[in-house]
């Protein structure tokens, strides 16, 4: 450690690349001959791009998704060799860091296009660009009349464009019965019939499930990756067993514990009052590490093999749980467990009443340990 600094961690995030890369060797042997890239956006949501895209490669990875131009910039000093596509596009300031960073911008309106052009045509010769085409989601892509105009004039809009991919984004990919999916699936295949000929790609984590129609010639696999079940979410009727392995999880030591008595209140605002004496243990865990303050008298932790709820308001560095439940009080220093293995992803985002992608990339502050390879 460095001067001034101590062994002693308040929390920590341990992130197995080992589960990373299994998750998406399980994504390989799922699409059989169809691509699969790796979403390595919002720093691989949070769990480190730096540590995962390296071990992805080596398994065998060689392309990759970001959102930001800095996210692209930064990822190509670790996999130098794989394609990255920059989810953001290009813009005419982006441009000298998309070339000299050998990053393909995934183009989603037809200023970006002549954008990307006009660069070929100034002396770059042909450039690789991936097309984003909306189908329904109304976010990022080439709405119906640019893609009309697209059509009718791509001989000279795609000058010095070399197409490497054409994509688009499900939805509600993750509601497997949800008419839109197969609503999108028409117009994509509609939009694919009017451009020239390219690889094509629909589907992310969830969509991947949706069956081969959804396939094409590359998924884009992201939460899935990092544990999230890609199928229905956890405790909704008829979810189906998890295939990814545990990639993280989250502990925090027991700074106190102490006993109150019947009436007493615990954390801002008094919230928890005792109903009976109660072993109160404090963590040192916060809302300021990502932890979603809606967890508040709803969220759970794990201490010693027993699920313990906390107790009062997530406050900003410290959570208060309720561990009166376990046979003997826990020690100071010891770990609870917040997100892992024995409590999933997506029980933790259920509770918080959100996904398990904010879950993760809240994690900022937590030093990571990483674990395999």
């Amino acid at each position: 450690m460095g001067e001034g600094t101590s062994d002693f961690e308040a929390a920590r995030l341990t992130v197995r690349l080992s589960a990373i890369t299994a998750n998406y060797r399980t994504y390989r042997r799922m699409t059989g001959p169809t691509a699969v890239a790796a979403v390595v956006k919002a720093d691989a949501y949070g769990l480190g791009a730096d540590r995962v895209a390296p071990a992805l490669a080596e398994a065998g990875c060689d392309s990759f998704f970001v959102a930001r131009l800095e996210e692209g910039v930064s990822l190509r000093k670790r996999v130098p060799r794989a394609r990255i596509f920059v989810l953001d596009g290009a813009h005419p300031d982006s441009v000298p860091a998309l070339l000299g960073n050998r990053l393909t911008p995934v183009l989603s309106s037809l200023a970006q296009i002549a954008a990307w052009s006009a660069a070929a045509g100034e002396g770059s010769g042909s450039l690789d660009a991936a097309l984003h085409v909306d189908t329904g989601m109304n976010r990022l892509g080439l709405a119906a009349e640019e893609l009309s105009i697209l059509s009718a004039e791509h001989a000279k809009r795609l000058a010095g464009l070399k197409l490497a991919l054409v994509m688009s984004h499900l939805a509600c990919g993750d509601e497997a019965k949800n008419p839109m999916n197969a609503q999108q699936l028409s117009r994509f295949r509609q939009a694919l019939a009017m451009l020239p000929p390219a690889p094509a790609s629909l589907a992310a984590s969830h969509g991947a499930m949706l069956g081969l129609d959804y396939h094409f010639d590359l998924v884009r696999p992201g939460v899935a990756l990092y544990g999230a079940n890609p199928q229905l979410p956890e405790g909704a009727a008829g979810a189906a067993p998890n295939l990814m392995q545990t990639a993280a999880v989250l502990t925090a030591r027991v700074l106190q514990v102490r006993r109150i008595d019947l009436g007493e209140s615990v954390g801002y605002a008094a919230t928890f009052r005792a109903k009976r004496p109660t072993m109160i243990a404090t963590v040192a865990l916060g809302y300021a590490d990502g932890i979603p303050r809606t967890l508040s008298n709803v969220g759970l932790a794990v201490l010693g093999g027993v699920r313990v709820p906390i107790a009062g308001r997530v406050s900003m560095d410290l959570i208060t749980l309720d561990v009166s439940a376990l046979a003997e009080p826990p020690r100071v220093g010891e770990d609870a467990e917040f997100l892992g293995d024995q409590l999933s992803l997506g029980e933790v985002a259920a509770a918080a009443g959100t996904n398990e992608y904010e879950i993760l990339t809240r994690l900022r502050r937590v030093p990571r340990k990483y674990e395999g390879l």
